[in-house]
């Protein structure tokens, strides 16, 4: 379990955040709509509370989803009760960030291997 702070941003360095403690879920979505966020299969996130995170720099959003407006590049994306990070913004790879299960699996490609014990649904969780 990852206890301390982790940081992360976008590509050009305008739009940093850090996280700290560990985050309450984490997964992979193959759902339409991170697949077009992410111009890839899947996105890679994980949810940590509010008081978790701290951000800085300017940064753009379009329907709860936070982007740099210099670089183009997804860092993060607010909900009610949570701070939604996508994985590959972190600084630190390998992060050993493990998903917790898969969700939008109706939408999941073929060729992608299975996950050993991972929980896989065919739509949220």
């Amino acid at each position: 379990m990852i206890n301390e702070a982790l940081s992360g941003g976008c590509l050009c360095g305008a739009v940093r955040y850090e996280v700290r403690g560990a985050p309450f879920k984490s997964g992979l979505c193959h759902c339409a709509d991170c697949r077009k966020i992410t111009g890839t299969s899947f996105l890679a996130f994980a949810d940590w509370r509010p008081a978790q995170f701290t951000q800085t720099g300017a940064y753009s959003t379009y329907d709860g989803r936070c982007f740099c407006p210099v670089c183009g590049s997804r860092v993060f994306c607010f909900g009610d009760d949570q701070v939604e990070i996508y994985l590959g913004s972190l600084d630190e790879a390998p992060n050993n960030l493990a998903p917790q299960f898969e969700g939008w699996c109706i939408r999941r490609e073929t060729w992608l291997p299975i996950l050993p014990g991972i929980p896989m649904y065919p739509r949220d969780p």
